[in-house]
């Protein structure tokens, strides 16, 4: 009882730090990258950009003001353990935002590239990298969050469908502001960005999940168990067109080694069907002590 209360409290505080510093870097990116270069990537901190070119109106106190009455409008709409998801990122992105304009200011006499690309490059890294460790432990840092989630809940849009609409719609509004070539640079981040959130969410696959249907299950076991020295399961099948019965082999492979196994495989039964997928995480099972993955 008292590991598991050890536990629970080490990862309650991986998950707070984690959060935390995902948000710092976050806001340091806005200012570091984002604002000096007027890239719109969505959200209301896009859409503060977007203000201060338009009226001159600061795009920091602009997000302060627009994510506090979204927390409100929150409160109200969508009910207290909805806001309850979104508080804290909402009151600690813009505070993070205020710290970190001293330092971007600091750190960009030192990240001045006259490539335009190296820069969206280095802020669609920050920007997943940020939004990967925001996102991994189920926070947000609210804003446009609220927006979306009052999309899902009363025009009936999926919460990805209703991420999609909005940033298009902030990111065609910049290419009116700012021209089609920063538009452009805003969704090459989005890209860089998404890309690393998966990693940084599902994890970098460095294993593969084999599913094999052979006529050799034998050998096909003895080749996993001896020259892999692995675990294996077997599931019994029947064929949806034959209707014949036979096995399913599922086993875990290091990556490097998936093409070694797929044509020795091939070897013992040229007629074998597999399917080969990423495997992000295993637990239980055989182990090998030489197999990080296992």
């Amino acid at each position: 009882m008292k590991n598991k209360k050890v536990d629970g409290t080490r990862d309650l505080i991986v998950t707070g730090v984690s959060f935390v510093f995902g948000t710092f870097c976050l806001a340091l990116c806005y200012n570091l990258f984002f604002v000096p270069n007027n890239l719109v990537v969505g959200g209301v901190s896009g859409i503060g950009i977007l203000v201060q070119e338009l009226t001159g109106f600061n795009s920091q106190s602009f997000i302060y003001i627009v994510s506090t009455l979204l927390l409100i409008v929150s409160y109200i709409f969508l009910g207290k353990e909805e806001t309850k998801r979104v508080a804290i990122g909402t009151f600690l992105y813009p505070i993070f935002i205020t710290f970190t304009a001293p330092l971007a200011k600091f750190l960009l006499q030192y990240l001045s590239f006259q490539e335009i690309l190296v820069t969206v490059i280095l802020a669609g890294l920050l920007y997943g990298f940020s939004n990967g460790l925001v996102y991994k432990f189920g926070y947000s840092t609210g804003g446009a969050d609220v927006i979306v989630r009052l999309m899902s809940k009363y025009l009936h849009f999926s919460e990805g469908k209703g991420v999609l609409i909005f940033n298009v719609f902030v990111i065609l509004a910049s290419a009116f502001v700012f021209g089609v070539d920063i538009a452009i640079y805003a969704i090459i981040i989005i890209v860089i960005g998404s890309f690393l959130v998966d990693k940084i969410i599902i994890g970098i696959s460095d294993s593969k999940k084999f599913m094999i249907y052979t006529r050799e299950p034998r050998k096909v076991k003895k080749l996993i168990k001896d020259e892999f020295q692995t675990g294996f399961t077997i599931f019994p099948t029947v064929g949806g067109y034959s209707h014949v019965k036979g096995v399913m082999i599922m086993c875990v492979i290091r990556s490097r080694d998936v093409h070694l196994f797929r044509d020795m495989i091939l070897e013992i039964d040229p007629q074998a069907f597999f399917v080969i997928s990423d495997c992000y995480e295993v637990q239980g099972g055989v182990k090998r002590s030489n197999l990080p993955f296992m």
